[in-house]
């Protein structure tokens, strides 16, 4: 007597567990918390700026700038270089940022791609120099310049930016997952210089890792305030940072006039944010989904 048997009915794959009502509701809630919590300073500096001196430590605090004025900002524009500082500061960090962008790709494509003598020696030498704080290599840095003089403001004021290790070793892991050996080769047997081949194959791949670079070096030169402190002495030539920390100074903590500078001060960097925030996104995320 012959057995037949039945197979077991295969049940369907789930497409995806979904996540539970109330896990998502506290997961928006905690994600509105920290945007707030981020969000509150600037947007009380934003409303600060429009009151009156007298106004901006009343209790209870006011949100909004009832009655509001513009003094704040005339008395900035009129009764001091403002624009100077803002001129010098944007100048700089676009330089720096375009430099760096520019260095730090070709330095990570060679760590990536070539093979030469001491190349692993190289790389982590330069990539232990993450682990020294800035404020240890400020002396011997000002000295080099000095010895150099090369201490013209500009010049002076982008020299630490133009090639930081971060961005060697951020350039350096993009490119080799981002451009593929085949790809070079291939571009080799057309008859692509070396450059060429930097130039019209692996800059395009690297737009993401160059968009999130040149948000970070944009930021850290437009807000350092201790290397122009070192290297800057004549009050026309501050940037804007140093010339903030001036200002608090010399009007005798008049908040009014530091929160409209700060305000303006905050332009630039939120337009390059702006810019560059899908290249941002993109190599910040790029790596994090297996292919």
């Amino acid at each position: 007597m012959t057995t037949v048997t039945t197979p077991a009915p295969v049940r369907p794959a789930r497409a995806g567990r979904r996540r539970p009502a109330g896990g998502r509701v506290l997961l928006y809630a905690f994600l509105v918390t920290l945007l707030v919590a981020f969000a509150l300073p600037l947007l009380w500096a934003l409303s600060a700026s429009f009151k009156a001196r007298g106004d901006i430590f009343s209790y209870p605090p006011q949100p909004l700038p009832l009655p509001g004025t513009l003094e704040n900002y005339r008395g900035l524009l009129d009764g001091q270089p403002f624009w100077s500082w803002f001129v010098i500061s944007t100048v700089v960090a676009t330089l720096s940022t375009v430099i760096a962008m520019g260095l730090c790709s070709l330095a990570g494509f060679a760590f990536a791609k070539y093979q030469f003598r001491g190349r692993n020696v190289l790389f982590n030498i330069m990539f232990s120099s993450l682990a020294v704080p800035f404020a240890v290599i400020v002396v011997p840095l000002f000295i080099m310049v000095a010895k150099a003089q090369l201490t013209t403001p500009y010049f002076a004021l982008v020299v630490p930016w133009v090639a930081p290790a971060f961005g060697i070793f951020m350039m350096r892991q993009y490119t080799e997952q981002a451009v593929p050996d085949a790809v070079l080769d291939a571009a080799r047997v057309d008859g692509c210089t070396e450059f060429g081949l930097f130039r019209r194959v692996v800059l395009p791949l690297l737009r993401p890792a160059l968009g999130a670079l040149g948000v970070w070096s944009f930021l850290n030169s437009y807000n350092s305030l201790i290397w122009p402190l070192i290297v800057i002495s004549e009050p026309g030539d501050y940037t804007l940072p140093l010339g903030i920390q001036a200002l608090f100074g010399a009007t005798g903590r008049s908040y009014d006039l530091v929160l409209a500078a700060s305000v303006l001060a905050a332009v630039p960097s939120l337009l390059v944010f702006f810019l560059l925030r899908k290249q941002l996104l993109e190599g910040l995320t790029a790596g994090a989904v297996k292919s």
